[in-house]
Formats: C-alpha cells, structure tokens, sequence
C-alpha cells in the first residue's frame, strides 16, 4: 500500500489555516509584512514578519505548483509581452502571456531581454501541460518574439501554422494585467536575490490566477469565499 504524501505543512508551529491566509494576504494585497505581524496580533497570534516572508517563500510556489492539473481552458490566441522587474539594484524581464479571455498562460524570468531569452519562454509555455496549442502570438515591437517564433518553426518545435501577429494597440490586454503584478512588487520594494524574485513571483501569479477564477471549481464569485 503506497505512502501517503507528506503535508508540506508538517513541523509547522502554527495551524496550516494560518499559514495559508498570512501567504494569500500578502500576495494579494498591498501588505507590508510588518503590517500583516500587527493584523495577526490582534487576533492574539504573535507571528514575527520573517516568519511570514520565510512562509511565503515556500508557499507561494506551492502554491503555483498545486495549480498544474486544475486549471481551465485557455484559448489558443496568445497575448505576449514583458515588463520591467528590478531586482538587487538591476532591472530584469518578466515575460507574460495571457490568451484571449486575459487569463494567464505561463510566465518566466530572465536577465535578457533578447531571442534566447524569448525563445525559452516559449519553450516553457509550450512544453506547460495546461495550455492548449497555440494558434495565433499578439506580440508589440519587440523584434526578439518574431525571430524566435521564426527560429523555433525551422528547428520543429512550433508549427509553421502558427502565427505572430503585430499590430498597434493589439497587446493591451497583457499590458493592463501587468498592473497587479507591478503593484504588488513595488510594494514589496523589490527582491533581493534572483531565486526569492522567481519564488515571490510564482506565488504572485499563483494568487493571480485564482483571483481570475482560473481554477477549477472556483469563480470571480466565490473566489474570495
């Protein structure tokens, strides 16, 4: 008889219920993590700020993680885009994309901002299980998703019947569901290291996405529930 599966939670000093709100608070909202320590003791919990940053860096890509395999539908026509991440003092790209509907596809971090780095996007987009084959990229100016589309197509790991598609005002989509993500970032002033900005962004998008009502069972409704 197989094992069940440790709880990630084992070893924990404080009920999981907790551990998950003070992770989902800060993520969502435009908490300081001093703020969240003051919320907690008013509910008799003393909970020291670290405590929950350390929370966070664990849980957030939990999070995420527990996300493969329950997630909706995505549509085929790909909304593509990155914006501007500062971490330890240097800007860094997040890539992004959303389908039609705004809901999110995948995301990834890089230092660059050049084909490679686009072509690796796409490759971890692609090879995500939970998205659907991609029929058409909304992409702006940015000449590195075309050659990269190009490049991919001639090596056979894209179809040739997909298409990249540049036209002025095309990618608002993606650029107006860049805002929470930003927001939330600029709040946090910034990471540190380039592996706490990968976790704190994988919980980010994690929270995101059922805030969307990407998950299965779960609507903009009764999200919040």
């Amino acid at each position: 008889m197989p094992l069940a599966p440790a709880s990630p939670f084992r070893g924990r000093h404080f009920d999981p219920e907790i551990i998950t709100l003070c992770v989902r608070w800060y993520l969502r909202f435009s908490l300081s993590l001093r703020d969240l320590e003051e919320i907690m003791a008013e509910r008799g919990l003393r909970i020291d700020h670290t405590t929950i940053w350390r929370w966070t860096q664990v849980y957030g890509p939990e999070a995420q993680r527990r996300l493969q395999g329950q997630i909706k539908y995505k549509r085929s026509t790909w909304h593509i885009d990155e914006t501007y991440i500062k971490v330890a003092g240097r800007w860094n790209y997040l890539f992004r994309a959303v389908d039609s509907s705004g809901a999110t596809v995948d995301f990834y971090l890089s230092d660059t901002r050049d084909r490679q780095a686009a072509r690796y996007f796409f490759q971890k987009a692609l090879n995500n299980p939970d998205n659907p084959d991609p029929r058409v990229f909304c992409v702006d100016g940015n000449r590195s998703y075309p050659a990269a589309v190009r490049q991919m197509q001639g090596d056979g790991e894209l179809s040739e019947h997909v298409r990249c598609r540049k036209r002025r005002y095309l990618n608002n989509r993606i650029e107006s569901d860049h805002r929470h993500i930003k927001r939330r970032l600029r709040a946090m002033q910034g990471p540190r290291t380039a592996a706490t900005a990968w976790r704190t962004i994988q919980g980010l998008e994690a929270i995101h996405m059922i805030r969307k009502g990407q998950m299965l069972g779960i609507t903009r409704r009764n999200r919040d529930a």
